[in-house]
């Protein structure tokens, strides 16, 4: 079984003893180290299942055709470099291309310290408005791309039955020539009851794929099952960043403005181009002291 280190790098409480656990050379103190860090975070499991430091990040071009197709990948890259200031670590799934480089759906998984309980309320369908470079009216166009953020959680309560699932595999996109295209290690798994589908093409094998595209298709049943259960008491809820739906519309990027409003909230930020480079914090903290009130 190869050894997850990065479990063990995202929790505080163990992330020196990881550092430790690399730096030493014999297998004896290593096997010391490595029992004490599960000690440990076997009695911080009630914190990790709420807030996990493991999700899997999901944008997909929606309305406005190429235009939507480079907001899903300039919203991508946001993330990814937030996440890169964040000192989390990043993994590509999946990538599917628009012809001129954009994201028709791309997922990443992304691991780090308080990685869901900041990037929770993400979730939802994020509007640009602007003049494409293409236009030659100067005609503003507006296009939209949805976000879904996913817990990866160590527990659930989620069973998935082996009759329920259709598994398909094929070859792996990417430069020509390299292993990853001579062999079928790409999987795609259907989950036949809900229709939900995902796929993992970044590893190496298939069995890895495999793991990836079975731990992403648990979490979106999680997240499917939470989305319901929270539809039923939402009216109840003193929040005002209402319900993880990722039909919901959240934001809107104005370019000509120099403007982004978050609509849960009605807070605006400026300086579109320095959050687009990942420094988004005021927007992740506003979120959070909203979900407090």
């Amino acid at each position: 079984m190869e050894f997850d280190i990065e479990k063990y790098k995202a929790n505080p409480k163990t992330a020196y003893m990881a550092k430790a656990y690399l730096e030493v050379p014999d297998q004896e103190s290593k096997q010391m180290i490595l029992e004490e860090m599960d000690r440990i975070l076997s009695t911080d499991v009630p914190e990790n299942e709420e807030f996990p430091n493991e999700i899997i990040l999901e944008v997909r071009a929606g309305a406005g055709g190429e235009e939507a197709a480079l907001f899903a990948k300039e919203l991508a890259d946001m993330y990814i470099s937030y996440a890169k200031l964040a000192g989390w670590s990043v993994a590509v799934v999946d990538e599917s291309f628009s012809s001129v480089g954009g994201y028709k759906e791309a997922s990443f998984e992304i691991r780090g310290i308080d990685v869901y309980k900041k990037l929770r309320f993400e979730t939802g369908v994020h509007r640009i408005q602007r003049v494409p470079d293409t236009e030659k009216t100067g005609r503003v166009h507006t296009s939209t791309a949805s976000v879904a953020i996913l817990p990866v959680r160590k527990k659930t309560t989620i069973e998935i039955k082996p009759s329920d699932i259709e598994i398909e595999t094929s070859r792996s996109g990417g430069a020509g020539g390299q292993n990853v295209n001579k062999v079928e290690t790409a999987v795609r798994i259907v989950h036949k009851p809900t229709g939900i589908d995902v796929r993992s093409t970044s590893q190496r094998n298939q069995l890895k794929n495999k793991e990836m595209a079975m731990s992403i298709l648990v979490a979106k049943l999680q997240a499917k099952k939470d989305e319901e259960e929270a539809a039923k008491y939402s009216a109840d809820r003193k929040s005002q960043i209402g319900t993880a739906d990722r039909s919901e519309k959240i934001r809107t990027y104005n370019i000509l403005q120099d403007r982004i409003t978050d609509h849960r909230i009605n807070v605006s930020w400026h300086n579109i181009q320095k959050i687009f480079q990942g420094y988004m914090e005021p927007i992740v903290e506003a979120l959070e002291k909203a979900a407090t009130v």
